[in-house]
């Protein structure tokens, strides 16, 4: 049998930023990880990190003063070794990667970068995946719960290179238990997870409705723009 997606090369990819608005926000660090090592951005946004951002990541308006690239020049690294990736075929793996490459790509538009191919890319989210072979689970589904809940290591949480580390091993967990994945080619689990994420939305759409609450959930995915 051939080699499986989740026994090859994988590219993980994770970012933290100065909020939760892909629009609004800016990045203060990125990180691409793959089995050989890993390498980390920190960015100097150009705006006040807000206190709460902070708290989450522990990254300092002083660090990013201090040491911080400039988003420009990072921001087209991190797009060229996505469009690398793209050019390889090597999977991208991203924990609710709706917000991690939708905020990337504002970024990159705000300082008049090119895109990184995302029509080429292979993404894979394992927080889709979850939602997809286990339901009905009860609880949080935080990439710290999720790495718990399939006994993988979450070393360095809430650092860039730490939860892509932890990401790109919860894929490979996933895809090797469940062959509905597993056996899947990269490009064909792409286009499930789109399939998959705009159900799972409209159905949390429906349980915001029932409960008596006008919430629209995006169905889009990775990009929601």
């Amino acid at each position: 049998m051939s080699e499986r997606w989740f026994e090859g090369p994988l590219l993980g990819f994770d970012t933290e930023t100065t909020g939760v608005s892909v629009e609004q926000d800016r990045i203060v660090q990125a990180a691409l990880v793959t089995g050989t090592g890993s390498t980390t951005w920190l960015i100097d946004p150009g705006v006040p990190i807000p206190p709460g951002a902070t708290r989450v990541h522990g990254i300092t308006d002083e660090q990013v003063r201090a040491a911080g690239r400039p988003p420009a020049e990072a921001l087209a690294e991190v797009a060229a070794a996505l469009r690398a990736a793209a050019d390889t075929g090597t999977p991208v793996v991203a924990f609710r990667a709706g917000f991690d490459c939708t905020l990337l790509s504002y970024e990159l538009e705000r300082h008049g970068l090119d895109q990184p191919a995302w029509e080429r890319l292979a993404v894979i989210d394992p927080s889709v995946l979850d939602k997809r072979v286990d339901k009905y689970r009860r609880g949080k589904r935080t990439l710290g719960a999720t790495a718990l809940q399939y006994g993988v290591v979450h070393d360095g949480a809430h650092s860039a290179a730490g939860d892509a580390e932890a990401t790109v091993a919860l894929a490979r967990a996933i895809g090797a238990l469940y062959p509905e994945v597993g056996d899947l080619t990269p490009q064909d689990l792409h286009a499930s997870q789109v399939r998959w994420h705009a159900e799972d939305a409209a159905s949390l759409e429906a349980y915001f409705k029932r409960k008596g609450r006008e919430e629209a959930v995006d169905r889009r995915w990775p990009l929601q723009r």
